[in-house]
């Protein structure tokens, strides 16, 4: 397991005060970015929840957050995160779309928002070791 997806799992086992998923993409990465915790929390408030709307997932925004942070910004690359999701999520992007599928396969919110965290800090970790930032 990578040092990012355990700080994630660490981020996401904290109860209070509740971590959206923006802000527990973005993180799991502070360390290596210089930026403390309580301005990545602040800067991701508002992406939780689909920006507070159900649109657009937070680990969507939160993975283009921490790409741009690390100075990857070329389109081909903030479109491939973006299609690399759709690809596993049956071409959903938005929050409520994800949560609404899950709800009506059974699931429990919490445990579904927290395997999205996961998978996007590992999309994020590789594309980054891929481009040579870390």
């Amino acid at each position: 397991m990578s040092k990012y997806l355990d700080r994630a799992k660490e981020i996401r086992a904290i109860e209070t005060p509740h971590h959206n998923c923006a802000q527990s993409v973005l993180m799991s990465f502070t360390q290596s970015l210089n930026l403390d915790d309580e301005t990545a929390y602040k800067i991701a408030t508002a992406f939780g929840g689909g920006m507070k709307s159900g649109i657009t997932c937070g680990v969507i925004t939160g993975g283009l957050m921490v790409l741009g942070l690390f100075d990857v910004d070329a389109p081909e690359d903030t479109q491939a995160l973006v299609k690399y999701f759709q690809s596993r999520h049956s071409d959903m992007l938005n929050c409520a779309d994800l949560l609404k599928a899950n709800a009506a396969a059974g699931g429990q919110r919490k445990p579904h928002c927290d395997a999205l965290v996961y998978e996007m800090v590992e999309y994020v970790e590789k594309v980054l070791k891929e481009k040579g930032k870390m």
